[in-house]
Parts: structure tokens; C-alpha cells; sequence
């Protein structure tokens, strides 16, 4: 098949094509398309670096030994090539190596704070967060529009003239790291011409210089400060620089620290100076070793990327031209009802034509075709499991965030307090994204990703048009609900492990915060403290836990491979179901020897500090060595196994954050209707106008009047129908997968229907997905009943399968297509125990702490009967 014909003189160089595989071969199967991030390394390269580490000495160069003049030589060597990269004069700039380009910042603002008097601070709405932090150490502070910079340029300080005699530091982005709009470079010369006072100017060129050639040629123009990470240029090595004009650096003269390597003499015994070097900037702010290996990294990887990418005038036509492609391909998106499908933030890159244009980036939103802003988190989710790279949300640019989205401070104040957080997945407020999607390309980047892109975004989020006005696939809404039976009971006592399947006979305690035993104890990262979760660990699902009340034991064992774990530790180990404290980390006394019993250890018990899903809560880690080095050599990440008993307070108590969703409520009363096929959404969904649901905040007021769980994600209990999972296989089979297991779920009920009589009547089948309109459900003999809290919402975590650990594509896929509601998708339902009259007068902490007798019991095989 011929691939797409391309302009001879349209800047892509197809010669990439045919060295992506050769020198990414991490590319196999993946498309790339976050190099605003960091940009990707060429095999080549590393293959260099690793022959000049083992066939070269290399000393620190602050030795005089052979080794060490060896280093000192390539250093200054290989700074001298970096400021020729940029075409920048050695006699009117200096470069000083920094880890990264927010380092260099953060030099420039402690010699800004040595100022006497202190400094004004004034920064460009588009600045990444690094820049917008300086202002913390700034006398006075200010952010500018590109229209407020232009009227300082014409003689309007934004500090008029009550400033006095203190200097003004003005720091702006060359290219915005969140849409890619590139604002004037001649702004840094303009901005010292047009001020009274002494004024300075900080260029943040990390992610401009990513894939276009950065002149310094003439220093009166240039900024005086330039900061940039070299990594988003050659992929490696992991190092920044700091590019200083001459003319400014005395600004660094009142630094006040130094560090080793950076003085000529220092007195500290009886007397306290010190004589800092003089003769050039970097030998003043290089404090300490420098990263030597990561320097003479940089000289292989200058040669490696000119060979195979060019220059960087050809990396910016390259990548320019795929930017326009993407630019194009996204606004050219339409639902069929005309509507557009992306909101693109970003300008047209116009390659060529415009004189500033617009970085290879694409900054968007995705709408549905009734309006709807889809969730970040969902586009990423499944664009991760088709193996795309992108990034979603702030980005790290609150001026450009807030701009691109209208979110006024007020709004941002009232998302904040409603829960929202960086790297949560509640993305839309209040009716409004907090964040965008963001797809960026380069050097390495080809059509084909490009395309891959688009043709992805138009699968899974553009909504066609059906002639059809028929409704019978619409959410079941209905009074007369057939009758189940409780199929199968599974608790998950290890939050992310394996399961514990209710024997059938048994009679299982439903206590306020879920079924007894479910998700008491989670395994917590021994330095972070996070939580584990399956998510990023998939070889959780391979960690058994069974009940043995007989022995009063946790039971827990590894079914995985027997090379993962070392031979001198068991397979399986026993965690006591008690809750005595001498078992538990204590704050007077270290753990026990590994030749002690767990329970040998005494004293009262700390507390540690987790977070279970962005919620910081109190837990009780386990001393004994036998049972964290178990579960660190298993999953080879450090951790110790801590539990979360019922009837805590303050951050020993969490609540649940279900709710009803917007599709779950009784239709309004019909109006004129479109019936649309929307692929990622319910089928034959209407246009009619519903009530906004609430916002998925896990601190919203309601939360408190909500009931108390422990370690699961939203809810008491999570319950599944095998009718809505029959239905989803058969959509999954239609597009050419393979079934998928109630078990992927981890529900704790999952229901079925009462008779398996193929006489049944048609008024007694379980309708797909018919739990979506029940507002509780009787189980039992007694008619336990309980609540209906919502529909829950799915990450790719149902893409594990839990007997092999091994991740794959379905069922989200399918469930993107097909249960996607108001941007976000769904399967199954949360439910908690409905007390009766008499016991909601008791309080939790007291329901807790009754006898397992006086709460309900559910059994496999119990009656459930739903109501709407």
C-alpha cells in the first residue's frame, strides 16, 4: 500500500523512516508523542557513551592526576561546543551545567535575591511553573499578557515608577511548553532598551530549543540569562545549562553560597572568609563535582544527533510539518452532526509562512457531540493501552492553563477546595476541563505516528450519525425488575491482590463499611508511603489471600513464577487476623530479627502515613521481616504490608464517593430527538437536555454524610451482573476478542439470574446493564436491603487478568465504545447496607464494634430482588 505523497520542498525528512527501527527499537509497537517531555535516545548514542566509559579513565577534575586533567580537558572541551551549538560568542557568553533547565533558574533567582533591596519580578502568563516560583523571593511580582509586555516596551513599567532604584528581573518562555505558541525572542533586548531601571531578562528555552536552532549571535540582544535542558534535545544525557551573558554576570557577584570547587581560599578557624574564583562565571556557580559522565555523554550525543537528524533548521521544518499535519487532522474532526470533536488551544503552525508560528505541539480538548468534555484521564487511559504516549492536565503552566480555558482564580480557588489536585482523575469542574491534552513531536517523529493519532482520536471520539430514530437500546429504566440469585462472594482482603471466594454455605457478615474482611490491609511503599496498587504493579493479582478462621490466620501465597522470589523465602506466609498491637511497627523499639516471630515484638504501635487514591490516611505497618521481605521479593518493590482497622477516626476513617451519574436518572419527558451512534458512549443516546451530574470530588460535603469504607477506591461493596457481562463479551467477540472474566472486575457480588430455566419467561431475563436504574436491592430471606450508590467508574486496571497477571487491551476498549457516559466509562455498581430505623441510631463507631452476630449475613445463592 502506498504511503501518503509528501511535498518535495515540505521540510520532513523521510530518511527517519528508515532508521527508527535500527536506533529506537523502544519504539516497536508504540507511537511516542510526548517529546515536550523529553525526547527519545538513539541506540547508536548509548552504544558510544557506554564504549568511551570502559575505554577511558576518567578522574574528578578537581585532582591533578591524569584521570582527572583527562576530565577537566572534556568538560571545558565539550562547553565550548555547546555554546557553538548555540551560536553564542565564548568572549560574550558563559555556560555553566545544571541538572536541568529549572536548576539554572533557581541560580538566577538566588543571585537575584542577593540583591540589596531585594528584586521586582515580572513574568509572562505562558511561563512554565519553574518561573512562576521565583516570584515567592521577589520584592514585588507581576504576570504579563503579550498586550502588557508591548506596552512596557513602549515605556509603560509594570512597576511604574514606585520601585525605586532595585533591579527588575523580566523572565519569559520562548515557546510555551503547554500549546506551543513562541513569543518574540527580541523581547529580551527590547525589554533592557525601554526600562529606566536596571532591568534583566531570563529566557526559559527548554522546550524551543527541543527542536529549533536557538542564535545567540548578537549579545546585545540576547537575553541575559538562558536556561535549557539538554535532554529534550538529544534524549541524553540527563543535564541542563545555564547560558550567561558577560554583560550581566556580576548580578551573580552577590551570591552569597559557595560550594566545593567554586573558591580559591577559604578561612573558617578563628576568622570566617573566603575568596571566590574570579576569572569566569561557571568556575563561581558549578558548585561541587560536576556529573562528568553525563558532560562527556554530551559530546557523543551533539555528534550522533547532527548525523542522523541534521541540523537543527532541519529538525524544526521536520517537525513543523508534522505538527501542521496533526494541527489539521484534529480540526478537520467532525461528529456527525457537524459539530467540531477537539477544542485545539494551539495557533497553526504555518511552516514557513509565519514568522513566529507555533512549536510542534498540539494542545486540545475532546467534546462529544452533545457538547460534553470528555475526561483527560479517560483519553489517556485508553490511549495508553493503544500504546500512545501523550500528557494530560496542567502541564505545568497555570498562567496558560488558565488562559486557554477561562478559569478565572475564583474557579481555580473552588476546584481546589472540591478536591482537585495535579495527576487526579476529577478533570472537569464544574462544567469545565482543569487541564488539556497535549500531543508533541520530534526529530524522530514520522507521518505515520502522526496519522496513527488522528485516525485514533476519530475511532474512539467522534460520534456518527444513525437514520434510525429507534430507542430500544437505551438505558433500562424500568419499575418491574426480574429476580436474581447472588452467583458468587469474593472479598479482597489485601487491597490489589488476588481474591477470597465465600465458600457456598456460608453465611458472610455485611458490616457498614462492606463485606467483613474486604480491603483491611493494603501493601505501602517503604519509602513513599504510597499505597500499591495493580495499576502499576500487575503481578499484585498473583498474591492469594485466603481466610482461615479455624487458625485465626490471613493465609498468603504466591502463585507466580518461583524465579521471582529468592529460594530462602517461603511462598507463603500467615498474617494473624488479630489485632494486637505488639504485631505492628512500634515508635520505642526497632523491628525484630528475622529469627523472631512476628508476634515477639512489643511496645505500642506508630502509625504511618499513606495514601490510598490521592487520600492521606493513617495505617499500622507490620514489624516482622518474614512477612515485608515476602512481599518486596515478590513484587521486587520495597514495601511493608500495613492494615486500616474499622471504626478509626480522623484519617483512620474514609467515606465513600460514589453517586449517581447523569445516565443512572429517569429520562425527562421525550422532546424532539436525535438518535446518535456515539462510539465511547451508551447506545442510541438522545440529545435531550439532563441534569449535570456531581463532580467526582472525593471531598465534596456530601462525602462526609456518605458510609465509611476502608481500603476500596469508592465504595462498601462493588457488585457486577453476568447479564451486562454476557452483553459486553458479545461486543468484544464482534470485534475480533476473546471474553473476558467477572473476575478482571474484583467485585465483591456479582449477581445472576434466579432461574437458569430456558423456559423462563421473557418478563424474568435480566436485561443488560438493567442495575444502572435500581435504586437499592433485597438480598436474602431477611431482605437485607441495600443502597444503590452509582455506577463505577473504569481504569485500565480491568485489563489485568487476574490469574496471569498479564495486561491487555480489552475490556476497556470495548468498554470506551460502548458504556462511555458524560466522558467517562462504567461498569457495574457501588452499594452499601441500608441499617434498619432502629440501628441508624447508633452510630457507626458503635455498629462497628458490635458482635458479628448483630449485623446481616448474605450467602451464595441468596435471592436479590432490585428495585428502580
Amino acid at each position: 500500500m502506498a504511503g501518503p505523497t509528501i511535498p518535495a520542498n515540505s521540510g520532513y525528512n523521510i530518511a527517519i523512516e528508515n532508521v527508527r527501527k535500527k536506533e529506537f527499537p523502544m519504539l516497536e509497537g508504540e507511537i511516542y508523542l510526548d517529546h515536550a517531555g523529553t525526547t527519545l535516545y538513539p541506540k547508536s548514542l548509548m552504544d558510544r557513551f557506554a564504549r568511551e566509559m570502559t575505554s577511558n579513565l576518567f578522574g574528578n577534575p578537581h585532582s591533578a592526576s591524569a584521570s582527572s586533567q583527562r576530565s577537566l580537558v572534556r568538560i571545558e572541551d565539550i562547553r565550548l561546543r555547546v555554546l557553538q551549538f548555540f551560536n553564542a560568542d565564548p568572549d560574550e557568553f558563559d555556560l555553566v551545567f545544571v541538572v536541568n533547565a529549572t536548576a539554572g533558574i533557581k541560580l538566577v533567582m538566588e543571585a537575584m535575591r542577593a540583591q540589596p533591596g531585594g528584586f521586582d519580578y515580572a513574568y509572562h502568563q505562558s511561563s512554565h511553573t519553574s518561573l512562576v516560583g521565583v516570584r515567592e523571593e521577589a520584592r514585588k511580582s507581576t504576570c504579563l499578557s503579550n498586550d502588557q509586555v508591548e506596552s512596557w516596551l513602549a515605556g509603560s513599567c509594570p512597576f511604574g515608577n514606585s520601585g525605586g532604584d532595585g533591579p527588575i528581573l523580566f523572565a519569559y518562555p520562548a515557546h510555551s511548553n503547554m500549546d506551543g505558541r513562541r513569543l518574540p525572542l527580541t523581547w529580551a533586548g527590547k525589554v533592557r532598551s525601554a526600562s529606566d531601571r536596571k532591568t534583566f531578562t531570563l529566557l526559559d528555552a527548554a522546550a524551543f530549543v527541543s527542536t529549533s536552532p536557538l542564535d545567540l549571535g548578537c549579545s546585545e540582544t540576547a537575553p541575559d540569562f538562558t536556561v535549557l535542558s539538554l535532554y529534550k534535545i538529544f534524549g541524553f544525557p540527563d543535564l541542563g545549562a545555564l547560558i550567561i551573558r558577560r554583560q550581566a554576570q556580576d548580578v551573580f557577584m552577590s551570591r552569597r553560597y559557595f560550594g566545593g570547587g567554586t573558591v580559591d581560599m577559604v578561612v573558617c578557624v578563628k576568622e570566617q572568609w573566603h575568596a571566590p574564583k574570579s576569572q569566569f562565571s561557571h568556575e563561581r556557580l558549578e558548585d561541587g563535582t560536576l556529573p562528568i559522565h553525563n558532560i562527556i555523554a554530551l559530546d557523543a550525543a551533539l555528534d550522533v544527533h547532527s548525523q542522523l537528524f541534521g541540523s537543527m533548521t532541519d529538525v524544526a521544518d521536520h517537525t513543523l510539518f508534522l505538527a501542521k499535519r496533526l494541527y489539521d487532522g484534529l480540526k478537520e474532526l467532525r461528529h456527525g452532526n457537524g459539530e467540531p470533536v477537539c477544542v485545539v488551544y494551539s495557533s497553526d503552525p504555518k511552516p514557513k509562512t509565519d514568522k513566529m508560528g507555533n512549536g510542534p505541539v498540539v494542545a486540545f480538548n475532546i467534546r462529544n457531540s452533545l457538547g460534553v468534555w470528555i475526561s483527560l484521564a479517560e483519553v489517556e487511559k485508553l490511549a495508553s493501552l493503544k500504546h500512545f504516549h501523550i500528557r494530560t492536565g496542567g502541564l505545568c503552566n497555570p498562567g496558560g492553563i488558565a488562559t486557554a480555558l477561562g478559569l478565572e482564580p475564583w474557579e481555580m480557588k473552588q476546584n481546589f477546595s472540591s478536591g482537585f489536585r495535579c495527576g487526579t482523575d476529577n478533570d472537569i469542574m464544574c462544567g469545565k476541563p482543569t487541564g488539556v491534552i497535549r500531543a508533541s513531536l520530534g526529530a524522530m517523529s514520522t507521518i505515520s505516528d502522526v496519522d496513527s493519532f488522528v485516525n485514533f482520536v476519530s475511532e474512539f471520539y467522534r460520534d456518527e450519525l444513525i437514520p434510525s430514530p429507534q430507542q430500544q437500546n437505551q438505558l433500562v429504566h424500568s419499575s418491574v425488575q426480574a429476580p436474581l440469585r447472588v452467583a458468587a462472594i469474593t472479598v479482597y482482603p489485601i487491597k490489589s491482590c488476588g481474591g477470597f471466594k465465600v465458600p457456598e454455605g456460608v453465611d458472610w457478615v455485611v458490616r457498614p463499611e462492606g463485606l467483613a474482611w474486604d480491603r483491611e490491609w493494603c501493601l505501602v511503599h517503604g519509602g513513599s508511603g504510597q499505597a500499591l496498587s495493580q495499576k502499576r504493579i500487575p503481578r499484585m493479582a498473583l498474591i492469594r489471600p485466603s481466610l482461615d478462621f479455624e487458625r485465626g490466620e490471613l493465609r498468603v501465597t504466591y502463585v507466580g513464577p518461583s524465579t521471582t522470589i529468592p529460594q530462602h523465602l517461603p511462598r507463603e506466609i500467615t498474617v494473624p487476623l488479630s489485632k494486637n498491637p505488639t504485631v505492628f511497627a512500634s515508635s520505642s523499639s526497632s523491628s525484630s530479627s528475622s529469627s523472631s516471630s512476628s508476634s515477639s515484638s512489643s511496645s505500642s504501635f506508630r502509625p504511618m502515613s499513606s495514601r490510598v487514591c490521592g487520600e492521606e490516611i493513617l495505617v499500622q505497618t507490620y514489624a516482622s521481616p518474614e512477612i515485608n521481605d515476602f512481599f518486596s521479593a515478590v513484587l521486587g518493590v520495597p514495601c511493608v504490608l500495613a492494615r486500616f482497622p474499622a471504626s478509626g477516626q480522623g484519617k483512620s476513617m474514609r467515606h465513600a464517593k460514589a453517586h449517581l451519574q447523569k445516565h443512572q436518572l429517569p429520562p425527562p419527558p421525550p422532546k424532539k430527538v436525535i438518535s446518535l451512534r456515539i462510539p465511547g458512549s451508551f447506545p442510541e443516546t438522545t440529545m435531550e437536555a439532563l441534569p449535570p451530574s456531581p463532580p467526582d470530588s472525593d471531598s465534596d460535603e456530601v462525602t462526609k454524610q456518605q458510609p465509611r469504607i476502608l481500603l476500596s477506591n469508592e465504595s462498601p461493596i462493588l457488585a457486577i451482573t453476568l447479564a451486562s457481562l454476557d452483553a459486553l463479551n458479545k461486543e468484544i467477540q464482534a470485534r475480533g476478542g476473546d471474553s473476558v472474566s467477572p473476575a478482571v472486575f474484583r467485585a465483591n457480588v456479582i449477581l445472576d439470574c434466579a432461574s437458569s430455566s430456558s423456559s423462563s419467561s421473557s418478563e424474568e431475563v435480566v436485561e443488560p446493564y438493567a442495575e444502572d436504574s435500581w435504586s437499592t436491592l433485597q438480598i436474602g430471606n431477611e431482605r437485607h436491603e441495600f443502597a444503590m450508590l452509582g455506577s463505577c467508574r473504569r481504569c485500565h486496571m480491568v485489563c489485568i487478568n487476574q490469574e496471569t497477571a498479564v495486561k491487555s487491551e480489552e475490556p476497556f476498549v470495548t468498554l470506551s465504545k460502548t458504556r462511555r457516559f458524560d466522558g467517562k466509562v462504567f461498569f457495574g455498581t457501588h452499594m452499601a447496607y441500608s441499617s434498619s430505623p432502629a440501628s441508624d441510631s447508633t452510630t457507626t463507631a458503635t455498629t462497628a464494634a458490635k458482635p458479628a452476630a448483630q449485623f446481616p449475613t448474605i450467602r451464595v445463592g441468596d435471592i436479590a430482588v432490585p428495585n428502580s
